[in-house]
């Protein structure tokens, strides 16, 4: 071995050290000081492009992969890489053409099984994604990755019996499994019993799921306590079947109840079906002095219409639930007799405060300072419209009427396969989705059209 070589291992094997550490600047420089060295070292240039991927410098990434690859074709690892990074970036037939090159060098590899799976279920080939996953089990019934995509294609297409089961192999909740000392629920008897509703995953979750509460006090349940996000709870005291809220910012007892389930896990164990979704609309109600208070801020005119165009940026599918520009809506604003209401807090906000010009619109969402107050608002609303966010949620849950603008890559599981109505909110909410990937306008000149219907509605009556 050349003494390069034995120089560009030794800084190969620190770069690991500090990546394992996660110490990733540090990992990387050493990877680069190794192919300066050895410019055929395959595995630096792997790992270079891991770390630019973990950091969102996709191009450079891919170059590294593709480095790496040229020197090791059978390099097997990169090709599950560079078939993520391509996945990320919507180009599936390069990464279904990656992931066959996997398969062909390791045809028992579970992952790779599973994530071809997700570039068929991307393209809705979703007979071939399921055979995919079913094949990655079947090779490791262990593999919990596979199992959870799954779980996103069953329930998408109301497949809920296998769905919720394997649903389960989720692990978002992990942490509270080592938190707690009482035995979890798992569809005992509840009566006479005490339980504890855990959080899990984000605040539109938690208001879609709460409504189990109530499920399982017509099981027996003598008591519910239910755990949520601080922003949530003020709102959820409106909850008529939850004994006791505690946010996870608080001290949470380890122990004191008799079972504790992840709220997501209700579904499961009470046999949800997609003609039995507990639907009891609304279970959720805004503070009539919250909402006199906010009535004030509203126009004084015209049919009040609450918008919401963009979510967190760091939803994983957020580039495509959200619009990218109000400018995009401004056909809702030339709809006769409606005034337009901003609900947007954090990203939007800014558009909201300086609106496309022609358009107007009155923006609440700066003053809003939890879920009180958004429900308190949506109240004082005629309509909702907005992308899919956890304010879809709520306007469902207090009964409002909510129309909700879905992408077409990867829509969520929970809004079902070609509905345009919710089974989780009846008679309040009705989906508007894009029929290709990114194609905004001809959806936003459908609710246009819509809107312009409803506002003539209102006003004959």
């Amino acid at each position: 071995m050349s003494q390069d070589r034995t120089a560009a291992k030794s800084l190969f094997f620190e770069g690991v050290s500090h990546m394992e550490s996660g110490d990733f600047p540090l990992a990387e420089a050493c990877f680069r000081e190794a192919v300066q060295t050895a410019p055929d070292f395959a595995e630096a240039y792997a790992n270079i492009g891991f770390l630019l991927d973990k950091r969102g410098v996709l191009d450079e990434a891919e170059a590294c992969f593709r480095r790496s690859i040229a020197l090791n074709p059978k390099y097997f690892e990169v090709y599950l890489n560079l078939g993520a990074l391509l996945l990320t970036r919507k180009r599936l037939e390069e990464a279904e053409v990656t992931y066959n090159k996997a398969m062909a060098l390791n045809p028992h590899s579970p992952a790779v099984w599973s994530n071809l799976g997700m570039v068929y279920a991307c393209a809705k080939r979703e007979a071939q994604a399921e055979k995919c996953y079913r094949t990655a089990m079947a090779l490791d019934e262990k593999y919990d990755k596979a199992r959870f995509n799954l779980s996103y294609l069953l329930l998408r297409q109301g497949r809920f019996e296998e769905g919720w089961s394997v649903f389960e192999s989720r692990d978002w909740y992990v942490s509270l499994t080592r938190y707690f000392a009482c035995p979890r629920w798992r569809g005992e008897s509840l009566l006479g019993k005490s339980i504890l509703i855990g959080y899990e995953a984000g605040h539109g979750d938690m208001i879609q799921f709460c409504r189990y509460a109530a499920v399982l006090k017509a099981r027996g349940a003598s008591s519910v306590t239910l755990i949520c996000h601080p922003a949530l709870k003020t709102l959820f005291a409106t909850l008529d079947a939850v004994d006791t809220l505690i946010a996870f910012d608080e001290e949470v007892p380890r122990s004191g109840w008799d079972f504790w389930t992840p709220p997501m896990s209700i579904p499961y164990y009470c046999n949800t079906r997609v003609d039995s979704i507990p639907a009891d609309i609304p279970y959720l109600r805004a503070r009539p002095d919250l909402a006199a208070k906010w009535e004030l801020a509203m126009p004084a005119r015209g049919v009040r219409v609450g918008l919401v165009w963009k979510g967190n940026p760091k939803f994983e599918n957020d580039a495509d639930r959200s619009i990218a520009s109000l400018d995009l809506l401004k056909p809702l604003g030339a709809v006769p007799g409606v005034s337009l209401i901003s609900l947007q807090k954090g990203a939007g906000e800014d558009e909201a405060i300086r609106p496309p010009e022609g358009m107007s619109i009155t923006h609440v969402g700066s003053g809003i300072k939890s879920f009180e107050d958004t429900a308190a608002i949506v109240s004082n609303l005629d309509l909702v419209i907005c992308v899919d966010t956890a304010v879809a949620h709520l306007a469902g849950a207090l009964g409002k009427t909510c129309w909700v603008l879905l992408p077409e890559y990867i829509t969520d599981w929970r809004w079902l396969s070609g509905r345009t109505d919710s089974l989780w909110y009846p008679r309040v909410m009705r989906l508007f989705r894009q029929s290709e990937t990114g194609e905004w306008r001809t959806v936003i000149s459908a609710v246009a059209a819509a809107l312009e219907q409803f506002a003539q509605e209102r006003a004959s009556r």
